[in-house]
């Protein structure tokens, strides 16, 4: 389909040579059109510019929209997700409130734990049908692309059936997606005893079929207190790697873990949650093209304290932001409202964080070529707002739903 929207407010992220990634100031910098247009043409960007100079003749187009008074924004990148899961855990929610923390919850069986049990004994179908209902909700929410980690199988059949129901969803849904093995999500019970049997589990026999497959883009661990440690990390991340994976790690969410470091090491082409960062992990960074990525509505949640992302920026680090969607710490895909918490929250200005929504969590999931801006060539996957003042109301209004077209890979969507 050929779609010229024409009109428009501000056409936001407008980047005519876009950066892979941006840090420190560079994330105060959004570049914008106003009063403009943008021809869309098989699934690609053909055109942007403003309304006064070269727009295209309306009578090529299949469709022509009227964007007066809107902004249009490049669809959100969701970097960061566990999307397949088999049921909710709100009982956990009310032991929260009670007082019990994380990591007594999974001591008591909850946590990655409850989702494993409950994912195991779900059929691939259910699953998909499950998925691919969260994934329509957040398309409507304005994203455009979407990482999925398996990690709730905790075995070589689930985490195979895992993979392969993302692999379906691929198939199956007009977002662009990437799928993570997260093996290494928790050990589980009958392993306690004897945790290397586990991951030997991983390194041996989960990870060859997976790389066979080709199951997966990536590899991630849980490299935190409580969880796996930074030998166990870099154990499996180099398996992961001799697989073809690059590593995505989840790191420091609930303490100084050494993850951000053995990330690192392992050249991780991101390192997620980061609640405990400090002047190490941030020269750490600094020295490398791992891309911080901070999921604020984790903090949120749990009632942990946020990352330091204004310490990170000020010290010249790109910073990604993601939703952690997921039944037990983070049961939400809202871009928007993550935006908001970053604002609220981590005292990122709107600017900074939309390009972290967008430029940099891009370059989180591999696709900076072809997401993360409005940019000729590009995939031509973007939202419209309603009629809006400024970009500053997209995340002042934190309960408003402000998006009122979604376009993803130029199909118009709603």
């Amino acid at each position: 389909m050929k779609i010229l929207i024409e009109n428009i407010k501000t056409i936001v992220g407008a980047n005519p040579v876009p950066q892979e990634t941006l840090a420190g100031k560079e994330m105060s910098v959004l570049p914008c059109v106003h009063n403009g247009w943008i021809s869309i043409e098989d699934g690609n960007i053909s055109g942007v510019g403003e309304m006064k100079e070269g727009m295209p003749a309306k009578a090529k187009f299949d469709k022509v929209i009227n964007a007066e008074r809107r902004f249009a924004f490049p669809s959100w990148c969701d970097s960061h997700t566990h999307i397949v899961y088999a049921g909710s855990r709100e009982g956990e929610f009310v032991d929260r409130i009670k007082g019990l923390s994380y990591e007594e919850i999974a001591r008591n069986g909850g946590g990655i734990l409850n989702s494993a049990e409950r994912l195991n004994k779900t059929s691939e179908d259910e699953l998909f049908e499950s998925a691919m209902h969260r994934l329509n909700e957040i398309t409507k929410y304005g994203t455009g692309a979407v990482e999925i980690k398996s990690g709730y199988g905790l075995s070589v059949e689930g985490e195979i059936k895992m993979l392969r129901v993302i692999k379906r969803l691929k198939e199956h849904s007009p977002l662009t997606i990437k799928a993570t093995f997260l093996g290494a999500h928790a050990i589980p019970v009958k392993y306690k005893p004897n945790r290397q049997e586990y991951i030997d589990l991983i390194i041996n026999e989960m990870l060859p079929i997976i790389g066979k497959e080709k199951l997966a883009d990536y590899c991630d661990v849980f490299c935190d207190r409580g969880f796996f440690t930074e030998d166990e990390t870099d154990a499996i991340l180099q398996a992961g790697w001799k697989h073809g994976l690059q590593p995505k790690i989840h790191a420091n969410e609930l303490d100084y873990s050494g993850g951000i470091q053995v990330g690192v090491k392992n050249k991780a082409l991101s390192v997620d949650h980061l609640e405990f960062t400090g002047d190490e992990e941030i020269k750490t960074l600094l020295a490398s093209k791992t891309m911080p990525t901070l999921l604020p509505s984790t903090a949120f949640f749990l009632g942990l304290h946020y990352p330091p992302a204004r310490k990170m920026i000020d010290a010249g680090l790109p910073l990604a932001l993601a939703t952690d969607y997921n039944p037990g710490s983070s049961p939400s895909g809202r871009m928007a409202f993550i935006l908001s918490l970053a604002c609220v929250k981590m005292k990122m200005l709107p600017e900074e964080a939309i390009n972290a929504a967008t430029v940099n969590s891009a370059y989180a999931m591999g696709i900076s070529d072809t997401h993360g801006t409005i940019t000729v060539g590009k995939t031509a996957s973007l939202f419209i707002t309603h009629p809006i003042p400024s970009i500053n109301y997209l995340p002042y209004s934190f309960g408003s739903d402000l998006i009122e077209q979604v376009i993803v890979e130029g199909e118009i969507i709603s």
